[in-house]
């Protein structure tokens, strides 16, 4: 398991480094053809038309060539070749967990490591908004490069890293989210999100990485506000056991946002179905949010292949989008 969360530079850099490596190794051979990122949009220029499919935006019916065939299609339009990509990292206590192959903080660095790289080509920008939990001084947002301190934002500690061109600056990005160190608490997501949208930006691509343990009803409407300007991807890391508890007598739990220490007896076959359920019950409701807030919705799991999800999660968006053909 590689060890992001060390923040030592030099062993930072050598973990980064190989991070790269592998991302580049298994996600190169897939996006070798049209200039598509992690989440193909549609773009601004106008390209050629296909027949309509249920699904399509009607906004891009192709009227002239409807008219001319007697059969619906649709214009296709070409991705634009400028685009800027912002990442919301949340960094809550909670992320410093696992319990499979992964910590949940070193898939939120790998997620963020596979974006970067999918991003950075053609002079593609790419910044992110990281949360690093409640602010004790009640500040806000914090300019990781210049600036004259901090501003009020109501709340959580906010680092804000500019968005730039170049895998030069994007690998000093993904150096600063490995880098930044986990704090007591829960990050508030819904105004980490809403920082996304101060100040208002060129139409481009978010993404949102969180466990998104905080209730729906605290980040759903900045996540919808966010779509309706931006393509937003929401990227969320999960442990197994936060999913199911195992049958091991008395399991001793710390809760990483207070530290309070809790005994759990597991034994209790009622007591792991209610949590079973509890689990599948919150989950549900989180894609049911994203699903409603337009946002497509990866999950990384601490337990399994992470770059072989994402893979699969990139070629089901092409084939949605192609509806099943090849450009």
């Amino acid at each position: 398991m590689m060890a992001v969360t060390d923040t030592n530079p030099a062993r930072a850099e050598a973990v980064l480094s190989r991070l790269q490596l592998l991302v580049t190794r298994k996600l190169d051979g897939l996006l070798q053809g049209d200039y598509l990122g992690l989440l193909p949009g549609p773009g601004t220029e106008a390209g050629e038309s296909r027949e309509y499919r249920p699904g399509d935006d009607v906004r891009r019916m192709d009227w002239p060539v409807t008219a001319r065939t007697t059969v619906p299609h649709v214009r296709r339009t070409v991705a634009d070749r400028e685009l800027e990509t912002w990442l919301a990292v949340d960094l809550s206590a909670s992320l410093d967990f696992g319990t499979g192959r992964w910590l949940k903080r070193e898939l939120v660095i790998a997620a963020a490591a596979a974006i970067a790289h999918l991003t950075v080509r053609g002079g593609n920008r790419i910044g992110a908004v990281i949360g690093t939990g409640p602010s004790r001084d009640g500040s806000g947002i914090r300019p990781a490069f210049g600036g004259a301190g901090r501003a009020a934002f109501g709340g959580p500690e906010v680092l804000r890293l500019p968005a730039r061109p170049g895998r030069k600056e994007a690998q000093g990005l993904l150096r600063s989210i490995a880098g930044t160190p986990i704090r007591p608490g829960r990050t508030d997501l819904g105004r980490l999100v809403d920082a996304l949208n101060r100040p208002p930006r060129r139409r481009g691509m978010a993404v949102v990485i969180s466990d998104f343990l905080a209730p729906p009803e605290q980040w759903g409407r900045p996540v919808r506000k966010l779509r309706v300007r931006h393509e937003v991807l929401a990227v969320e890391v999960l442990d197994p056991r936060e999913l199911e508890l195992p049958d091991v007598g008395v399991l001793p739990v710390v809760d990483p946002e207070t530290g309070e220490l809790h005994e759990v007896q597991t034994a209790d076959p009622r007591l792991r179905r209610r949590y079973a359920e509890a689990a599948a019950a919150q989950r549900a409701a989180i894609a049911h949010e994203l699903r409603a807030a337009g946002a497509a919705h990866l999950r990384l799991r601490t337990d399994s292949d992470w770059l072989l999800d994402m893979v699969r999660f990139v070629a089901a968006q092409r084939h949605a989008r192609t509806g099943g053909t090849t450009r």
